[in-house]
């Protein structure tokens, strides 16, 4: 569950914490940054007919498991994107739902008795800490704890956020205690340290009655927090209306993907959006920072539980997460909050955690961007957005011809687009541990310049729209001496393109076969033959595809790792170099339709991940999976682009099949 500002709520079925990112209130002090682990679970035990049952789970380390709350999971369910469980403990049922308040670091964790022949008494215990996410907490700490007969204050030390903990009805009863060696075992399993040691302030109890829902929560928020059962309604209405834009015919999984969709869009603050942007010289004029005439700054978060928003992530989910689903003043709103950062004719990779100045490392964020507000332009014909961002796009174009960091630059022999220097990895392929690069991609990489032939037919297409001659002439000249010079990726011996040409500046080509191509098909602008075309994805279909995604190396390539796992170093040395990524099936499914013709046979491609939503994170879709059957889910378990892809396509297709 998520909250809109960053923050979130996770953890496993079982209640068992079994990463350091799990956690009852996860708060974002810093929309969309600075998460900070405030409490860590709620347990709770139930004492009904004489008896006490903890439906509690723990893991701790020798692997010793204390509370067995699992043996009484009758049943688990995801509703309207909420989390349900239910306990039945002799003849009680006991419903447990644990959502989160819009833009506020606020959790609920709601109980109903469903039905019981006695009372039923429900005691809650809140674990809690105050810890930075990727870190964990070792040894007793002083936390500043006061109590009211309904709720607990808490603040870790001088200058810490305070937080409460209340409870809509029964008491609190202090009792600090600590608790210690909770063992998270994914994270021992990614070659990292496992141990946590958290703090209980007390106990909440309460007396249930069928009907009579029971509300905890837990609020890092000065105001009141909204009471429980209008959040859970609001909620349930958001997800009705991010489901009403689909085609009459989406399946379950689908209608799915579309309530998690909104999980990945965040709220930035007005100061965090304010950017000044260079002036580019030869640009017609310089681009305005428009991110400061946007009442709301939005963002998209990459991926949970540990990215936070990413120029290149956001650019590719904002066609499938905002377009897609008719979301109009969310798509332009966040295309204007990213305008505003346009610095040297490019976009910030990323915005650190802590909330420092955004790095401007990437080559392909900026060019992902024109895609984005083409695709909006298409959907939405919204004259004031073009007329703003014009300016920017055209100073983005003249930047680009006349070179920009890191080596970006058109190369004047050929037209294309070069980008990289020694230490740095620009690309989506952007794996790198300590100083060592493992996918540098230096050169002319291919995607990067089927992005770049795409975007200037975009830039073409507006420039001829508001009637700027000089412009469109300009970007004319570029896109034909770019698209004449775009076969040069042709590999004639494998029939198939090149990942990347004249590799470090030199006269060779790297001939590793890798996803990359498949975006000079799947964009809508493409300079191959039909030929061409079809024989890139068949290549594909046949070298890389799998179930869950494209492998970013074939498995007959040298270097080919099947698995990712190990410590950091492994998983990063693995990341490109086989893994599968998900988001790839929306582009492959893409271009297959446009080669083959057949949308249902193409639209077949993403069908496997209606059986993945129900076994990794469930509602979502995860980040990359292994390279080797049987293709195990890694990485980030909520992926933005993952979901924005493979919705965003099913929609696409699903309307070519019903013009048949």
């Amino acid at each position: 569950m998520t909250n809109g500002l960053g923050g979130f709520a996770c953890g496993t079925v079982a209640g068992a914490n079994t990463r350091r990112y799990h956690g009852f209130l996860m708060a974002s002090l810093n929309p969309p940054v600075e998460r900070t682990l405030l409490v860590a679970k709620i347990e709770s035990s139930v004492q009904y007919l004489g008896a006490e049952t903890d439906l509690s789970a723990n893991e701790f380390a020798g692997g010793a498991i204390s509370g067995q709350g699992l043996v009484h999971l009758e049943s688990f369910a995801v509703q309207d994107g909420i989390p349900v469980w239910r306990y039945a403990v002799a003849d009680a049922l006991l419903e447990q739902r644990i959502f989160m308040a819009p833009e506020a670091n606020t959790s609920y964790l709601r109980l109903e008795l469903l039905r019981a022949s006695a009372p039923v008494r429900m005691t809650l215990k809140p674990l809690i800490t105050y810890r930075e996410y990727h870190s964990h907490e070792r040894g007793a700490k002083t936390f500043q704890l006061e109590a009211d007969a309904d709720l607990c204050r808490v603040q870790a030390f001088a200058g810490a956020r305070p937080y409460r903990l209340s409870i809509s009805q029964g008491r609190f009863s202090a009792a600090p205690a600590w608790y210690w060696n909770f063992w998270h075992r994914q994270e021992a399993e990614r070659g990292l340290d496992a141990l946590e040691d958290l703090l209980t302030p007390g106990t909440f109890a309460a007396d249930l009655s069928p009907g009579q829902p029971v509300y905890l929560v837990a609020t890092a928020e000065t105001a009141a927090p909204p009471p429980g059962d209008e959040v859970l309604a609001a909620l349930k209405a958001a997800s009705r209306t991010l489901i009403a834009p689909l085609p009459r015919t989406a399946p379950a999984w689908i209608r799915a993907l579309a309530q998690a969709s909104d999980q990945f869009i965040v709220r930035r603050g007005a100061a965090a959006a304010a950017s000044s942007t260079s002036a580019v010289p030869g640009a017609a004029a310089a681009a305005p920072s428009v991110a400061a005439t946007s009442p709301l700054a939005f963002s998209i978060i990459a991926g949970y539980p540990w990215f936070t928003d990413w120029g290149r992530d956001t650019m590719i989910s904002l066609p499938g997460l905002a377009t897609a689903l008719k979301r109009y003043d969310l798509a332009s709103g966040i295309l204007r909050t990213y305008a505003g950062f346009v610095d040297r004719g490019m976009l910030p990779n990323c915005f650190p955690d802590g909330g420092e100045a955004p790095q401007y490392n990437t080559a392909d964020a900026t060019l992902w961007m024109f895609h984005a507000i083409d695709d909006y332009l298409q959907a939405a014909r919204d004259a004031d957005l073009a007329r703003e961002l014009f300016p920017v796009l055209m100073s983005i174009i003249h930047a680009h011809a006349e070179g920009t960091r890191y080596g970006i630059q058109v190369d004047p022999a050929d037209g294309l687009l070069r980008a990289g220097e020694p230490g740095t990895q620009l690309t989506w392929m952007d794996a790198k541990h300590g100083d060592q690069v493992f996918t540098p991609r230096m050169g002319k990489p291919v995607e990067i310049n089927a992005l770049w032939l795409n975007a200037l037919d975009v830039a073409v297409r507006l420039a001829s729209a508001k009637r700027n001659v000089s412009e469109k002439r300009f970007c004319e000249s570029l896109l034909t001496r770019a698209s004449s010079s775009f076969s040069r990726f042709w590999n004639e011996e494998r029939a198939c393109l090149y990942d990347v040409i004249d590799v470090n500046g030199e006269s060779t080509h790297d001939a590793s076969l890798r996803p990359n191509q498949i975006f000079a098909v799947s964009l809508p602008y493409c300079a191959l033959t039909p030929e061409r075309m079809r024989a890139v994805v068949d290549c594909c279909g046949r070298e890389l595809l799998t179930s869950h995604g494209l492998r970013s190396l074939s498995p007959k390539e040298p270097g080919y790792i099947g698995r990712y796992a190990g410590d950091p170093w492994q998983r990063d040395a693995a990341y490109h170099m086989g893994t599968v990524w998900s988001w790839l099936l929306g582009p492959f499914a893409r271009a297959h339709y446009r080669v083959h013709g057949d949308a249902r046979l193409a639209q077949s491609f993403l069908g496997p991940i209606a059986q993945h939503l129900n076994s990794a994170c469930l509602g979502s879709v995860s980040e990359i999976f292994d390279g080797d059957a049987p293709h195990s889910a890694r990485g980030c378990f909520a992926q933005a682009w993952s979901v924005a892809e493979i919705l965003r396509s099913w929609i696409y297709l699903e309307r070519k099949i019903s013009t048949i």
